[in-house]
Order: structure tokens, then sequence, then C-alpha cells
């Protein structure tokens, strides 16, 4: 299908779609060990005046919780049962039953997702067993007579080989004929959606030199970029991502399914070498795309015009048992306490500048200087412990001065040696993917923890 076709269909799609505004709601994640009860939960979710909800899961106690809600609610079925129900339809029927029947329909279960960003799973076993799951899945769905129930699965941007400019989008080329173009056959044929997790952070963190804060931000006044082959201007980086997956449906020959936007926010924390991951930046990415998505006349993508974009805002809470950098567990717009980390309307009804100020963001610019990797504070011992003797083990000689009789073996203290041993682990190893991680027991600091003559080993950034 050619372009001029393809923009033209998308005006017809628009047409047709523009009557409704778009319902924005809360990704629900339950990664932490101080977050509230699903019933409390529920209660801030809708002081934030959500529309809907997703989890990925299907917790009995948070869909007992919202029943007789007016939310509209987003279930997951897990990364790792789908094997099992790609060829097994009956345990796909159980699974049906077990997990939506004593609940519904009175907890308003709109949305079932087959897995979350199965394509960037490292396993491609899995990846050719989506489609077969997501199909027995629906058949479980008709089954009961679940018509309200469209059935998807979640993607991140990473399916994608190409999104630059946008009109060069397209699917990788190891899953595109044998994963996505059965998925966009399924998704049109059920009119259902493609539900994409789409992040500018993450383009311009990776390369802010050349990628504006204020674009990435929808902030910008007076910036834009067209696209040179389809002529189309864009005035935010979200709308160049979403535009780059309606280009890559429809190279495939679906240029009429619906996006939804299953995850997108901007971290309001992280560690010391995360770029731009700060509460002032946090808050005005996500009233900016509230206001975009909530305006009487939906604005869409210029590719496809007025389109009603429904949204998921990542995520309810800073959840502290996430893996992986600091930014991952500070996603949150509620702290676990309850309380908002900014002031937010999820309805989109109150007015950006009725909001009051915010903290000036003190690390849009790459930070520079020296980092230390330390213990963080009330670390379970018995895992500091384990976490020591792992960092010691590796590298050369890691560890020699906190061996006895070395500079920094006094104080004989494990917190102490547990922090040496992470920053000299973290000073070899950093430039070959090791992180100052160590299963959420140590954390980046740039204040030195050296002391007399033990000197601790740091990064420079």
């Amino acid at each position: 299908m050619g372009l001029l076709t393809f923009l033209l269909l998308c005006l017809l799609v628009c047409s047709s779609s523009a009557k409704s505004s778009s319902k924005i709601g809360v990704n629900y994640g339950q990664l932490g060990n101080n977050l509230p009860s699903p019933s409390k939960s529920i209660s801030l979710i809708k002081s934030l005046k959500a529309k809907q909800v997703k989890i990925y899961n299907a917790n009995p106690q948070i869909l007992k919780a919202l029943k007789h809600t007016n939310l509209q609610v987003s279930i997951m079925l897990p990364n790792e049962i789908i094997s099992n129900i790609s060829t097994n339809q009956t345990l796909a029927d159980k699974w049906v039953e077990s997990n939506i029947l004593p609940f519904y329909p009175k907890t308003r279960i709109r949305y079932l997702l087959v897995g979350n960003e199965i394509l960037s799973q490292p396993d491609k076993t899995i990846w050719f067993n989506l489609v077969p799951a997501i199909r027995k899945v629906k058949y479980s769905i008709r089954k009961f007579r679940l018509h309200k129930i469209k059935v998807g699965t979640s993607l991140a941007m990473d399916v994608l080989e190409s999104s630059f400019p946008p009109s060069n989008g397209t699917f990788r080329s190891d899953i595109s004929g044998r994963v996505i173009k059965p998925l966009l056959q399924f998704l049109n044929r059920t009119k259902s959606f493609y539900f994409l997790d789409v992040y500018p952070y993450f383009p311009w963190s990776s390369d802010p030199n050349n990628v504006n804060l204020d674009y990435a931000l929808l902030s910008a006044k007076n910036l834009t970029y067209t696209d040179p082959v389809s002529g189309l201007t864009y005035t935010n980086l979200l709308d160049q991502m979403l535009d780059s997956v309606y280009f890559a449906m429809n190279r495939l020959g679906y240029p009429n399914i619906r996006l939804f936007i299953a995850e997108t926010g901007w971290p309001n924390g992280g560690d010391i070498d995360q770029i731009g991951a700060n509460i002032y930046n946090a808050a005005t990415y996500n009233r900016n795309v509230i206001k975009k998505l909530s305006t009487k006349r939906p604005l869409g993508t210029p590719a496809r015009p007025g389109v009603v974009l429904r949204a998921f805002i990542f995520a309810l809470y800073n959840e502290n048992q996430k893996t992986g950098p600091g930014t991952e567990r500070h996603f949150g717009l509620l702290y676990p306490n309850g309380s908002g980390v900014y002031p937010i309307d999820l309805s989109g009804k109150t007015p950006v500048s009725k909001y009051g100020k915010l903290p000036v963001p003190t690390n849009n610019e790459p930070y520079k200087g020296k980092v230390w990797c330390v213990a963080a504070r009330g670390a379970n011992k018995t895992e500091l412990a384990a976490a020591l003797a792992y960092a010691c083990g590796q590298g050369n000689r890691t560890c020699d001065p906190i061996q006895p009789g070395g500079k920094c073996y006094k104080p004989d203290s494990l917190v102490v040696h547990a922090s040496f041993a992470f920053s000299s682990y973290w000073a070899q190893f950093k430039k070959v993917g090791g992180t100052c991680y160590f299963n959420r027991l140590a954390v980046e600091t740039a204040k030195d923890p050296s002391y007399g003559s033990c000197k601790f080993p740091s990064v420079t950034l």
C-alpha cells in the first residue's frame, strides 16, 4: 500500500472516530513490599480521577476491590504460562474460568493482555507461541460469552528495527513475518487494539545532545520536525514514536488497527548517572500527555489526525522491588504511603496552568564527576553478605584491601566491606555492563566514602 493511500485511509478512519474522547487510566503495578492494600489503592486511583486501571496479573484481591466501581479494567495472563496455553485449549478455558468468571461483569474487565513485552524477551521460543496462545484465549472468551473483553498483548518499541523518520517505521525482520503479521491479522479481525509501551524518556536520555528535552516533554513551543518522506510535521517525540508504529503496520498491509498506549510515563528519580529523571520532568510529561489525549476533539497524531488514543500512565506507585536501574523504581504518581509525588488529574479537567510550582530540576545535564557504589541503608545482612562474597569473587583482586591487614579491613564492618566491594566491582566492570545494583542492596553516591588511608575505587562520569 502506497504512502498516499495510507494517509487517505487514515483520514477516513479519523473522521469516523472523532466523536469520543480518550479514557486515561493508570498502571497498577505491585512490585513493592510497602504498598497500600488493594482496597486503599482503588480509592487512591479514584482520587486521581482515572477512568481505567491496568494490572499485570489477575490478582483476585484487586479484582474483588474493583467490583461495583466505574473503572474499566485491563488484566494480564502471565508470560510464564503462554507456551503451555498455546497448545492447550483446555488450559486456556480453565484460566479464563478461574480468573475472569468469578468477577465479571461486576468488575468491568474490558481488556485481557496475553503476556507483557514478550517480543523483548531473550527466549525466542515463546515469541512463536504468542499468537497461538492469543487465539486460544480469544476462543475461551467467546465460549464464555465475554463479548465486551478485547484480547491482545503489550509490545515495546524495540519490536521495530527502524523508527526514524516515522515514515520508515519497520518491524524487526526476525518477527515481522512469523509473529507480527499473524498478530495484526488477529487484531484486525477481532477489532482489538495494538497495545504499545512507549516512553520518549529513553530515546531522549540516550541522545540528549540531539533530541531536545522540551520536544520529548511535549513542551516545545517553536520546534518542529518534518518527515522528509511523508511531509508530516511533528511537534513532539511521542507522536513520532506512535506514527512509526502506524507506518510499520501499514507496511504489512494493516493501516486501520487502533493503537492503545499500554504504558507511558517519565521517571521522577533515578541513579546519579541517569539524566533527566526528576519530579519536574515527570510531572511535565504526564500532564502534557493527559492534556493532549483528553481534548474534546481528539488530536490523534500527524499520520492519524483526530483518532482517539486511549492510554494508561505508568505507574500508580514508586515500586521498590522492581529490578534494574534506579529509574525503574521511580515512575510512580504516588509514593507507597499514598501521598502524591506531584499533583495530577488523570481526567484532564485541571488545566496545566492551575498546578503549583514544581521543584527545579538539577539533573537535566549529564552528571560529571566521580561516583561510588555503596551498600543501601537497611539492607538485609544475610543478603548483603552473599552480595559481598559475589563481588569479591569477580575481577582482579577486587577485595584485597578489605582482607585482614589491608588498608580497608578496619573497621571490620559488613556494611563498610560490602560498600568497598561494590565500588571496586563497579569500577572494574561498568564499561562492560556491570551495574551498581546487587539486587537492590546497593546505591550510587557522589559522596566519597573513603576514610584515612582507605581509598574506595570510583567511576568517573
